[in-house]
Parts: structure tokens; sequence; C-alpha cells
């Protein structure tokens, strides 16, 4: 497998409750380990470098936490709106979804080189997917092959989605649009042979997802881990100290100034403010995560719930928006497409109705985003979820906003640490 080496993080580079522990279960990640934001092993495989990401992400949110609930503690649980940083070590874990579907996929065509399976039975069989997995993933396998896919092929492109939100695929509208987005990437990759051209399929999603989360990490961690470097010199700071002095590469005083007031002015704002580019024009995403870290600490001198709560939103917004607008676009839709990749956008949005957010004992899911959206096309024999591309900022920034405010329901449920992933074979990822 490809591994690739992220880019160092910049040194100045995204009511309160009783405190009781978090659910625990086998195998979960107990407490953030420190030290951990640092260059990824230059030799570390994508699933590696993911584990290192997700236990980072704790750390950090942990630590900023601390800042806007000081009645919080590390290993504990906050009643109180998370910051981002909650969020991110869920999502994170879900793009290690990703890539662990595109190892699975890597199973089954490496087992195919040697003897190609004699039914779409045995070659799902090489997957070892669990039964609960298995059902949705084979209907798509046998879907995929009305089109023509030979069985390890269809087998190997169906799995890419066997750790996502398979019950998407139980409407058939949904199953009959997945499989033919599908079999045309298959159909057009780069490849001499049909195992190749799956192949091309897996690479170009273990790519996208290991570039996008470390772009991500790189960026928003490196930010906030420069902020609480430059906070435990200064100490506590009030948030005008924040803004005049703390600074990160292209942002600019002034901008996180603007910003700010603005965030003050319009916190209690419903729906929340998103729309940055129209509300803020001229303000580089960069002033805006300085403008967050400068809002969780007023936060904490709020005079009221609601105030405070509004701070942190809006201050989540901002962090938000710099990951979705600026970080992970490379990922998506990178300038030149490698040779031997397939299109990274139509490869998204085939696999956008599957995408969800497990936060904890939670569960956000596209679909039911979908669902409460207005009919695109009008048209009864599609369904809404394969009407979108999360792979366009326009299409999947208003789902990601309403998955913030699903988490904010249950601030609790964010603090329950994600599992370690687990191959089909049960033996743990991240120690390769």
């Amino acid at each position: 497998m490809e591994t690739r080496q992220p880019p160092s993080p910049s040194p100045q580079s995204t009511p309160h409750g009783q405190q009781e522990e978090a659910p625990t279960a086998a195998n979960t990640l107990r407490a953030p380990a420190p030290g951990l934001f640092a260059p990824l092993p230059s030799q570390a495989s994508p699933l590696e470098q993911n584990r290192l990401i997700t236990q980072g992400y704790l750390r950090i949110a942990h630590a900023l936490q601390a800042i806007v609930d000081p009645s919080f503690q590390p290993g504990g649980t906050s009643s109180m709106m998370p910051c981002w940083f909650a969020f991110a070590p869920h999502a994170s874990q879900e793009a290690g979804k990703g890539i662990l579907g595109a190892e699975v996929a890597d199973r089954i065509i490496d087992a195919a080189q040697g003897e190609p399976a004699s039914s779409m039975e045995r070659a799902l069989d090489r997957a070892r997917h669990p039964l609960a997995h298995r059902i949705s993933v084979a209907a798509l396998s046998h879907a995929l092959s009305w089109y023509g896919l030979p069985r390890d092929v269809a087998a190997a492109l169906a799995s890419l989605q066997g750790a996502l939100n398979l019950e998407a695929l139980i409407d058939p509208r949904t199953l009959a649009t997945t499989a033919e987005r599908f079999a045309k990437l298959y159909l057009g990759a780069p490849g001499a042979d049909p195992l190749s051209k799956a192949e091309s399929v897996v690479v170009t999603l273990r790519r996208t997802l290991n570039e996008g989360n470390v772009l991500i990490f790189t960026d928003i961690g490196g930010s906030a881990d420069a902020y609480l470097t430059w906070r435990q010199q200064v100490g506590a700071a009030p948030a005008a100290r924040v803004l005049a002095e703390f600074s990160l590469p292209t942002s600019r005083p002034n901008e996180a100034q603007e910003a700010y007031t603005f965030a003050l002015q319009h916190a209690q704002q419903v729906p929340r403010p998103s729309d940055f580019e129209r509300l803020l024009p001229g303000v580089d995403s960069a002033s805006l995560v300085v403008a967050a870290f400068a809002l969780y600490e007023q936060s904490r001198q709020a005079p009221s719930a609601a105030v405070r709560d509004g701070l942190i939103g809006v201050a989540n917004n901002y962090l938000a928006y710099r990951e979705q607008f600026h970080a992970v676009r490379p990922a998506f839709s990178p300038p030149v497409r490698r040779p031997d990749e397939v299109s990274r956008l139509e490869l998204i949005q085939a696999l956008t109705p599957v995408v969800c957010l497990e936060m904890g004992t939670i569960e956000w899911k596209f679909t039911d985003y979908a669902s409460t959206q207005r009919d695109r096309d009008g048209r009864l024999i599609t369904s809404k979820a394969t009407e979108y591309n999360w792979a366009l900022f326009s299409e999947r920034w208003p789902a990601i906003l309403q998955s913030f405010e699903f988490g904010y329901r249950s601030p609790k449920a964010l603090w329950v640490e994600p599992k370690p992933l687990v191959r089909p074979d049960g033996s743990l990822t991240g120690a390769d």
C-alpha cells in the first residue's frame, strides 16, 4: 500500500455538568495520549496515520473543552456545548472506516490474482464481512455484476462501503444508482485488466480519505496545537489578548477582530451564521480560526448559558468553515488527476448516500439529512440521497452544519471515544 509523509505542522499554524466517567467498552481509547501531535512516521500506513490523527484530536479536544468548560476533566464527560474538536475524532474515525474498506477490497483483489472466485459467495467470503454488513454488500455486489463486472471486482468495489451506513442501500433506488455509478467508474478506470481497473478505484478512495484527513489535522490540529502552546506560555488569556497577540500564517489581527465582533453581534442568530464568504468578505479563513479561539475564551465569561452556547457555536462554524472550505478541498478536487486514479468527484458522489458520522452513542446519517430536503430532480425513481455530491463544498456544508446541531443535542455522547478499528478477521488496525 502507498503511504504518504504529511507536512509537518506549522509552529503557528483547526450547563456545567457534574463530572462522571464516560461509558467505556472493550478496546475503547480511554484517555488521550500526550504528545501525539507530531509529524507522523514516514513509513506509517494510512490506517496507522488515521489512528494517530484520531488520538491527536482526542488530546486537543480534551484540552480545549477544559477552556470552555472549567469543570471538565480529561477522561470525563461534559454536558456543555462541545467545541469543534470534540467532533473531530469521530470524523477522523469515519475516514478510517473508509480506508479500512479499501484494505478489505485489496484483500479480495489480491486473492483473485491467484485464483478468481468461482462464485459471488466465494468472493465475499474472502472479505470476511460480519453478517450485518454482508447482506447489503452482497446486494451491491450482485447489482454490479448486472453491469458485467467480474465477481471479484464487484465484491471488491462493494466492500469499499462495508464500514459505512449500509442501511442506505436498503432503498432499491439508492442501490441501483450506486451500482450504476460504480460500474461507470470501473469501466472508465485506468488499468490493463479488470483487477487493475478495480485497484484504481480502491487507490483513489484510500488516497482521498487519507490526504483529506492529514490535510485537516495538519491545518486545524496544527493551529490548535500552536494556540495551546501559546496559551501555556501566557496563561489564561482574555479574548482581546488572543486577537492582538496570537496569529497564524495568513491571519491578520484586524480580520480576526472583525470576525470576533461579528460573532458577538450574531451569536444568538438562528440559524447560526455560516455563509462566511458573503458575511465576512475579504476575511482570510485563518483569521476565522484565531477568532474562534478568542470566542472559546470569551465563552468562559458569558453571562448566561444561551450566550455561552452561541459563542461556542459560531466558533465551531468558523473552524468547520476553515476545515471544509480551505483545508480539505485539495483532497476532493485536486488540480490534476493522477494517472492511476479515477475521478475523485465521481467516486465521492457514488459514496455520498452511505456517509454517516457515529458520535459515541449517537449516529448522524446523510440519508436522514437528505430526507428532510426538497426533491431536487422531482423524479420518484431517484432517492434524495443520490441527488447530492459530498465532494462539493456547497452540497456538504449544509449537511455538516446539521450534523453539528444533531451532536449539540447529546453533548455527553461525543465524549465516548471511538473504538479502535477492527479488520474483518478480528485484528486491530493501526499496529501494522
